[in-house]
């Protein structure tokens, strides 16, 4: 499962509930981009979600 290395954001997991509130699972995707940051001083191919990018938590090499 891809998960963010800066935020730890991942897919989460919760109940679709209709208008009679029947319920069935359903899943929220974090926009995830696959990038290369540097990761302890070396470039490295890693999961970052595009808030974190957006936010400019990462810088991209």
């Amino acid at each position: 499962m891809a998960v963010d290395v800066i935020t730890g954001r991942h897919t989460q997991f919760g109940n679709k509930r209709s208008h009679a509130l029947n319920s069935s699972r359903r899943s929220w995707k974090a926009n995830l981009q696959k990038v290369r940051i540097l990761v302890d001083g070396k470039p490295k191919r890693v999961w970052v979600s595009a808030r974190a990018l957006k936010s400019g938590k990462v810088t991209r090499v």
